[in-house]
């Protein structure tokens, strides 16, 4: 890439360490060129705030802020939702994320007529791959510039100097430099103490968690809710309907007064390396057991179990930057077809961090109750079993006589 050929850049912006240095950086070093911050709104609430007057007093021309928070949660976090897709217990908060904030930066990016796009990504991290994925498939041609991989700062600490020594205002200090990530699906939290995963996370410390409480600190009484499914998708909470923005904020209000959704991983980075990161989805916690309640009742066997080996698929694709992929797009119409009977309710007790069944109910329900029962029936004839079992356990016989046969233990 010739610098000299940069001329305007669009900076995915979010006002935190890194995007921050970036501007007086890249008028440094990139012959002043034109920025342009953009700002996807995916629910990270007040710090939205003040973006615009940082962004142009710290050398950006102009800032666009996308709303994003209804597409975010509808095209991409409830699809996985419908297939259960966890990556190692993770909700891929951070994950979920990237490709809309990403498909719309390139979108201004070729409005703009812009020579890059930039973004703060380390290249220890998953997002760098996220982002420019995402990129390649809405702007294939557009050059992209990492300052993490090219200067020659190393760390967060030297980020901090070089803001300090260009007057860009920072809203953190070196004692609560965590580097976080906030939508309204979740929080995460890296580096400083959670760096050695044998330090316990300052869970009961003031101001550490956002978005929910430490379950010492929850109430005594449990506290209940009922959330409705349509095909899979929530769509009311306590029978009131909402749409997912006003799900997932009800569910993190409720989830969060009650120390659900804590979640302390060491997970295995796209790039090789392990990582360890806390945290914090209580409405999504919620909605995840809630929706795997319901299916145990509304899916057959068979359906079940190999829709959960398609599950850990997509959140691998997910996890690792595949999103706008022909598999990723042929699993999701696979998991929404399995989803057609996913309706009902699930009523939840939360106490303490814990997610307790408290009932559920379908109008497409498989479980029958007259066959289920240990009493009486005139549904299920039990010396059926027998024929059953000779015919399941046939190989096994076959297998042990041939064993008998031959004298093999």
């Amino acid at each position: 890439m010739n610098k000299e050929n940069i001329k305007k850049v669009v900076l995915a912006y979010s006002g935190g360490l890194d995007t921050s240095v970036i501007i007086p950086w890249l008028k440094e070093n990139y012959n002043g060129c034109e920025i342009i911050a953009v700002s996807g709104n995916v629910g990270q609430g007040d710090e939205l705030e003040g973006l615009e007057e940082k962004a142009i007093k710290t050398g950006a021309s102009k800032l666009y802020v996308v709303d994003l928070t209804k597409e975010f949660l509808d095209d991409y976090v409830f699809p996985c939702v419908q297939a259960g897709a966890l990556y190692e217990g993770y909700m891929l908060g951070t994950a979920f994320a990237r490709p809309p904030i990403a498909k719309a930066i390139a979108e201004i990016a070729l409005k703009e007529h812009a020579d890059a796009v930039v973004h703060g990504c380390t290249g220890k991290g998953n997002d760098q791959v996220r982002f420019e994925l995402a990129i390649k498939a809405f702007a294939p041609d557009m050059p992209v510039i990492a300052p993490w991989r090219e200067w020659e700062i190393k760390g967060r600490d030297e980020e901090i100097d070089y803001a300090e020594a260009h007057n860009v205002p920072l809203k953190i200090s070196r004692e609560t430099n965590y580097s976080k990530d906030k939508n309204i699906w979740h929080l995460s939290h890296e580096g400083l103490d959670l760096e050695d995963p044998a330090n316990e996370p300052l869970y009961n410390k003031p101001g550490f968690l956002e978005m929910t409480v430490s379950p010492e600190l929850a109430p005594d009484k449990p506290t209940y809710v009922t959330v409705h499914f349509e095909k899979g998708i929530p769509t009311a909470v306590d029978g009131v309907e909402m749409d997912s923005v006003g799900i997932v904020t009800k569910l993190n209000e409720v989830g969060g007064a009650n120390g659900i959704g804590l979640l302390d991983i060491v997970e295995n980075r796209l790039v090789g390396m392990k990582c360890r990161g806390i945290y914090e989805t209580p409405g999504g916690a919620i909605i995840y057991k809630a929706h795997e309640i319901l299916e145990s009742i509304c899916l057959d066997k068979e359906t079940a179990h190999y829709k959960s080996l398609v599950a850990q698929k997509l959140a691998e694709l997910v996890y690792g930057a595949q999103w706008f992929t022909p598999l990723t797009e042929a699993i999701l119409a696979f998991v929404k077809k399995t989803q057609e009977t996913v309706t009902g309710d699930v009523k939840l007790k939360l106490y303490k961090g814990n997610i307790i069944n408290a009932g559920v109910t379908s109008p497409y329900s498989l479980y029958d109750h007259e066959i289920a029962t240990f009493d009486e029936d005139d549904v299920y004839d039990q010396a059926h079993s027998a024929g059953f079992i000779n015919l399941y356990g046939l190989p096994t016989k076959v297998y042990s006589k041939m064993k008998a046969k031959n004298n093999l233990k």
